[in-house]
Order: C-alpha cells, then sequence, then structure tokens
C-alpha cells in the first residue's frame, strides 16, 4: 500500500474552533494509519469573495492559487465543517469555490477530482452539525471527490472537548481517530 498524503483542515477560521479540534483528532488516526498528514487553517490563506469580474479583472489570488497547490499535493482530505444555518460555511464554500478555479492549460477541477475525503462536524447543537454535512457532501460528490459514507457529527460541542482540545468521550476519539484511519487506508490504496 502507498503512503497516503492527506490534507487536514476546517471550515473554521475561528479562536478555539471546535471543528479545528476535531479534525486535529481525525489527523492523528490518519497519521497512525501510515499517513503524512498537513493540518492547516484556512485563515492562512484568505480569499476575498468569489466574484467572475475579480476573477477576470484581477486573475485568481495567490491565496487561492497557493492553497489549491496544497490541494493538488495531496491525495485525500480530512475536512471538519462548522454548520451555519443548516448548511456549510460561506468560508469553506468561498475556498471550494475559488479552489476550483480552472487556471490556463488546466483541466477542469483538477484539485478535486479523485480525491478521497472523510467528513466531520462538532456544533453545539443537538444534531452536530450533521444537516451541513449533508450539503458539503453533495458539493464535493458533484465536483468530482470521492466522500466516504462514515462521518461523525459531535453534538454539545462546547461540552465535548477538554481543555487540551482532546474529546472527553473516549469511544467518540476513537470513531473520529478511525475516520483518518479509514482515509489513510482507502486513499493508499487507491492513489498510486
Amino acid at each position: 500500500m502507498n503512503t497516503a498524503r492527506i490534507l487536514a483542515f476546517s471550515g473554521s477560521c475561528r479562536s478555539g474552533s471546535y471543528n479545528h479540534k476535531l479534525v486535529a483528532i481525525a489527523a492523528e488516526g490518519a497519521r497512525e494509519a501510515g499517513a503524512e498528514v498537513s493540518l492547516i487553517s484556512l485563515a492562512d490563506y484568505p480569499m476575498p469573495l468569489y466574484n467572475g469580474d475579480l476573477e477576470t479583472e484581477q486573475g485568481i489570488p495567490e491565496s487561492a492559487m497557493s492553497f489549491k497547490r496544497l490541494l493538488l499535493e495531496h491525495d485525500g482530505l480530512l475536512i471538519a465543517c462548522p454548520e451555519y444555518n443548516s448548511s456549510i460555511t460561506p468560508l469553506l464554500k468561498n475556498s471550494i469555490d475559488w479552489a476550483s478555479r480552472q487556471a490556463e492549460g488546466e483541466a477542469p477541477l483538477v484539485c478535486f477530482r479523485g480525491k478521497t475525503i472523510s467528513l466531520m462536524a462538532a456544533s453545539p447543537g443537538q444534531l452536530g452539525g450533521l444537516r451541513g454535512l449533508v450539503h458539503v457532501r453533495a458539493i464535493l460528490g458533484n465536483i468530482g471527490c470521492l466522500v466516504l459514507p462514515a462521518q461523525v457529527a459531535v453534538a454539545q460541542a462546547g461540552e465535548a472537548f477538554d481543555a487540551s482540545g482532546m474529546l472527553k468521550d473516549e469511544k467518540r476519539a476513537a470513531s473520529v481517530r478511525a475516520l483518518g484511519s479509514e482515509l489513510a487506508e482507502v486513499t493508499g490504496k487507491l492513489n498510486p
């Protein structure tokens, strides 16, 4: 099996983000399974709100190109998705939109096609972000990604993590690490 290269991030750049804590746990599981994992924050890749006129006038912003290069360098993605009003966050959607833009000489959606992805969410609400995951799964599937069926949603996230950022419930933590482990295994098998 090949060593999978996994990019891990959340759709939140809030300080103390539950979703950043969650994806870090999944990244740990991927590393334990032998993957090379890059854990990033989308805050390090600030992008203007996608606008076709802006793209025509100024091209794809350098921060979007940097994020896109990271996507191209990795075989799979671990994404923790906060839920805003029952859907995807503007930050995550905007990042996907900019990265999806076709540069000259590129195939369409080159940085997404064939990527294996595991999704998770954490939310203060009772459903843990499940409604938003439905939208994220649909978007990523429609742009050529293979989104693995297993996912984890952590409800009442404000009480779910300890001071060090770990989940208090070890069974839940194990299921999140398993997402990372499964992604590493599947990605290693699918990507030569």
